[in-house]
């Protein structure tokens, strides 16, 4: 097949998601198209059956804003055309729905149809899709898909609740390669950030108020009091000043480390023994789920679909929003000794197995199936 994949090319979980189930697909020989407006950070290196095509937005004097909508949907009639795709494959209904909509008549007026395949991810449909600015253009464009997808059934209640959906909406989970995450810790950096065999607990997003990281430092400063440990902050955003003063006033600075936004997190979580999710919504958590695979356990919010991947009391813990006393119980607990340590790792390993790309991409195969 040759399947066209609009995304967003960034860190997020939907950009994380469509960069590796395109590079999946190609892996199996199908011809993979990525549209965007940068390359995708995790589609590094020289991938066969893989191409990028970069989507131009020319600067005018008369626009405030540059039309990036009008200039995806013309990229994807051109990629369309020009290497003879099958389908395509949008993750994120805003702006990529409606864009693939435009596209689709377009081609239609030439003759040539094209399936439009809707993922949708979370904040597209709990948050920005919500906004009376765009709710009309995202539930059109959403009906208009000829298949919709979402990525728990978290979402696909929510999405249901909030939108009138007239289309069946498939779940096809999130997923994680596990081999990938399956890495033995490197001893020497694990020395560096943990030089007395400190505990590492680690938490990584995009530092937006949704992820509550003050809650993190927070649990930190109660693990820090009983058990010695350090803090693994991965990721930036808006709200890392803040998690930043609390730490000081906190008076747990020093044990803690922002590193910034990295591609390689199979290498951080090799070296973890515990992942902080704290917020206030996560439509699967993928960032969870990928802690799993390295067989590191959660202590998480039960927040949204987190209660699909987490195992209370076999995985990890999960809490009510904002009680950070029972998620630093809850960790404390996890962490206290090494046999019960070792337990949770285990099972966080064994549980996200299910979650494997190997079993994820034959459902995505199959939807396409449907309409070739």
């Amino acid at each position: 097949m040759k399947i066209g994949i609009v995304c967003y090319p960034t860190f997020g979980g939907s950009g994380v998601l469509a960069t590796e189930l395109g590079k999946a697909l190609a892996q199996k020989g199908h011809m993979v198209h990525f549209i965007t407006y940068q390359q995708p950070v995790r589609l590094n290196g020289f991938l066969p059956n893989i191409y990028y095509h970069e989507v131009q937005v020319p600067t005018y004097p008369l626009f405030d804003y540059p039309p990036y909508e009008t200039a995806l949907s013309s990229t994807m009639v051109d990629v369309i055309k020009n290497n003879q795709l099958d389908l395509l494959h949008v993750h994120y209904a805003i702006p990529h729905a409606s864009a693939a909509y435009m596209a689709k008549q377009i081609l239609k007026k030439e003759g040539k149809e094209i399936p439009v395949i809707t993922t949708l991810h979370g904040t597209d449909i709990t948050l920005v899709g919500k906004d009376k600015t765009y709710a009309p253009v995202v539930t059109f464009s959403i009906n208009e898909s000829d298949a919709i997808t979402a990525v728990s059934e978290n979402l696909k209640e929510e999405t249901n609740k909030n939108f009138k959906i007239e289309k069946p909406i498939e779940v096809i989970s999130n997923f994680v390669d596990v081999k990938r995450f399956s890495r033995k810790p490197i001893d020497a950096f694990k020395k560096v950030i943990a030089p007395k065999g400190e505990r590492i607990l680690l938490h990584a997003s995009n530092f937006r108020k949704v992820k509550r990281v003050q809650d993190v430092v927070k649990i930190f400063a109660g693990v820090n009091k009983q058990i010695p440990s350090k803090l693994l902050f991965v990721g930036d955003g808006p709200e890392r000043s803040t998690a930043e003063n609390l730490a000081r006033e906190l008076e747990v600075c020093d044990e803690i480390r922002f590193v910034g936004k990295q591609e390689q997190m199979e290498d951080i979580l090799a070296i973890a023994d515990l992942f902080l999710l704290t917020s206030e919504y996560e439509s699967f958590g993928l960032a969870a789920l990928e802690a799993m695979a390295a067989g590191v356990p959660v202590v998480s919010t039960n927040a949204g679909g987190l209660g699909e991947i987490n195992v209370q009391g076999k995985t990890g813990y999960m809490s009510d929003v904002g009680d950070v006393e029972d998620m630093t119980e809850k960790a404390i607990e996890i962490l206290k000794n090494d046999k019960n340590l070792k337990a949770f790792k285990e099972h966080a390993a064994s549980h996200a197995k299910k979650f494997d790309i190997h079993n994820i991409i034959p459902l995505y195969e199959k939807l396409y199936k449907k309409f070739l």
